[in-house]
């Protein structure tokens, strides 16, 4: 049965995996008769968010493993426990816990390092040729796993995609109900929420990622 590995990066928009998105994503494979298994890593989030006022919280510490757990219903592995062997396929929701915990775009821009669970686990599911599925801002990462050259997209932000160019991707600008396809890395990327304006916005193109990312299994 296809299996699909699901990365977390807490439970909030601005400091973890984005709700809806990973949401979308979970309800789709489902819809599909997919098997997943959400998985994060063990380490402490950047920094926590006050989701009303958007300010940091001073003094407070979360831990993404335990924040994504919210999302997952408990049911989420240390990603240092994954193994790439169990998984056919992979996909990473948005948030800006892409973009803090499971990388450091957000803080370094095109100077930005990758955590090192997502990376290996990321760059084993691509060197074993397993579709990977990267929505919202999670497609900076893509140079650093895939090589320079990859296609991809998140959305139409000139400074996102600057920085992506910076370090040797491809950015394609994309509207938020579409997807844009590397087909020889097997990567598909979409806007979601760094475009969406609501939900029903944002499942359309996060339906088509997940479409497209088990059509390549077949």
């Amino acid at each position: 049965m296809t299996k699909v590995a699901v990365v977390l990066s807490g439970c909030g928009v601005y400091d973890g995996a984005e709700i809806h998105e990973s949401v979308l994503t979970l309800l789709r494979l489902c819809e599909k008769g997919v098997s997943y298994q959400c998985m994060a890593p063990d380490m402490d989030q950047y920094h926590v968010i006050n989701h009303l006022d958007g300010e940091v919280i001073e003094g407070e510490s979360r831990n993404v493993l335990v924040e994504s757990a919210r999302i997952a219903r408990g049911e989420v592995i240390d990603l240092k426990d994954a193994n790439t062997a169990d998984f056919d396929a992979m996909i990473v929701p948005g948030g800006f816990g892409a973009a803090k915990n499971l990388c450091n775009f957000a803080i370094e821009g095109a100077n930005m390092s990758v955590q090192e669970d997502f990376l290996r686990f990321a760059q084993g599911m691509h060197a074993a040729g397993k579709p990977i599925g990267l929505m919202c801002i999670a497609p900076s990462m893509s140079a650093l796993i895939f090589g320079d050259g990859v296609s991809c997209t998140i959305g139409t932000d000139e400074e996102t995609a600057a920085a992506i160019e910076a370090m040797g991707g491809k950015h394609i600008a994309c509207p938020v109900k579409e997807i844009v396809i590397d087909r020889e890395r097997k990567l598909v990327t979409t806007p979601a929420y760094m475009l969406a304006g609501n939900v029903a916005e944002a499942a359309v193109g996060i339906n088509r990622l997940v479409d497209e990312v088990l059509a390549m299994l077949e």
